[in-house]
């Protein structure tokens, strides 16, 4: 059960953590996109302006490269939040004007300095690293260098970066917390089914060594007094109690096969009650219980009809021996929004508490009395099964001296 706990564990912290990770990837990946693109627009849109420029002038009379009304305009161009730098090259394809399209820039000897690198290096285009460069440039040889300051995408991008570090550690924690969680609740029910699986051998095992004790003690008597035929009788007697706890587990096997359908078919409830009732007339009439019956007419139910009359074989058994001697028992039978089926009886009720424990596997609430009458609290188990495998709930309730089993098939 560790073991399942751990793997349920693990297996929902890495889904959550892919997920979140994925999520945290993609928001950078993102971000550093859209920064990359903006640059390669300053870098575009810098050197399509640098052109227009350079068209307009390059072939003046006067030789002059921008007259200074012009250059003016050129240095006022603006890139949001970034600044761009056009360094003119002259012929000899050497640093002639740093021309900077932003009020905040590095030194004209720093960009010059610069320029002079990017020259030896040859390398014409260049977007580096924006979590780590400084600058991104492009290079057109004796004509301009047009140089874009990363600084803002860095500043913005490492920031971000950060803020989903420490996110993504608290979230991380809040996985491993939830996941905690979740194990527990997921592996829930497994540990309650293998407890009572547990519990259910045990019980079995308990239930099969009683009589086997004493079928061998009386075999052992019987041989050593062959004559004494009371020996015979005490192992036919618990020969009796076994092949009825065997037949007991063997119905409950079956009626635990909720998604068995293959004995179903469509068929009429009223009449399948009514006559599972009546078998019950005789023994109610030997203790003295009166029976009274409530059975709405044609209700119909996709069912097994054989587990339906063994679901009532087993309230009507519970209700006789629980019944006051001189008392009455009702069974109604009614379809409103679902259908509802209702055994009632007056006498010994359900011990405070215990509505739900009725229906567990081997659970008795008198012990002496149930072994005395061979009863091994398998029986509404069995009931509960079958209800299950019918799509429907029972329950139990004892109020003013009257016990109610409910069934309801929903419809």
């Amino acid at each position: 059960m560790k073991k399942l706990k751990t793997k349920v564990f693990v297996l929902i912290f890495l889904i959550l953590s892919v997920f979140t990770t994925g999520i945290v990837f993609a928001y950078n990946a993102q971000l550093y996109r859209q920064e990359y693109k903006a640059v390669e627009m300053s870098l575009s849109q810098t050197n399509k302006e640098f052109r227009s420029f350079d068209r307009r002038y390059e072939n003046r009379p006067d030789g002059d490269f921008q007259p200074p009304e012009e250059q003016g305009e050129f240095e006022n161009i603006r890139f949001l939040d970034r600044t761009v730098y056009t360094v003119l090259l002259d012929g000899s394809n050497a640093v002639s004007e740093v021309i900077c399209h932003s009020a905040d820039s590095a030194s004209t000897e720093e960009i010059t300095a610069l320029s002079n690198e990017i020259i030896a290096s040859g390398e014409k285009y260049r977007i580096g690293n924006l979590y780590a460069e400084q600058y991104s440039y492009s290079y057109e040889e004796g004509s301009s260098i047009v140089i874009v300051d990363n600084a803002s995408a860095m500043e913005e991008l490492r920031g971000t970066l950060l803020v989903s570090f420490v996110l993504y550690a608290l979230l991380e924690v809040i996985i491993f917390l939830v996941s905690r969680i979740l194990s527990l609740w997921i592996a829930k029910p497994v540990a309650e089914s293998f407890e009572k699986q547990k519990q259910f051998i045990a019980d079995a095992s308990h239930e099969l060594k009683t009589p086997l004790a004493v079928i061998i003690a009386s075999a052992d008597a019987l041989e050593s007094n062959p004559s004494e035929t009371k020996w015979l009788e005490n192992i036919k007697s618990e020969s009796d109690r076994m092949n009825r706890l065997i037949a007991d587990l063997l119905d409950l096997a079956k009626s635990e096969e909720v998604d068995d359908k293959s004995q179903f078919t469509e068929g009429n409830l009223s009449k399948t009650v009514e006559k599972a009732t009546l078998t019950f007339e005789g023994v109610m009439f030997e203790k003295g219980v009166a029976l009274k019956d409530d059975i709405e007419q044609d209700i119909m139910l996709n069912m097994n009809k054989y587990r339906i009359i063994q679901l009532m074989s087993i309230l009507l058994d519970n209700a006789v021996k629980h019944s006051d001697t001189g008392g009455e028992i009702k069974v109604s039978l009614k379809k409103d929004k679902d259908i509802v089926l209702k055994v009632t009886n007056k006498g010994e009720g359900i011990p405070k508490g215990e509505e739900e424990k009725i229906f567990e596997r081997f659970y008795r609430a008198d012990e002496s009395r149930n072994r005395n009458e061979n009863r091994y609290g398998l029986g509404l188990a069995i009931a509960k099964n079958i209800c299950l495998s019918h799509g429907g709930e029972i329950s139990a309730k004892s109020e003013n001296g009257f016990t109610t089993f409910k069934v309801i098939f929903k419809q």
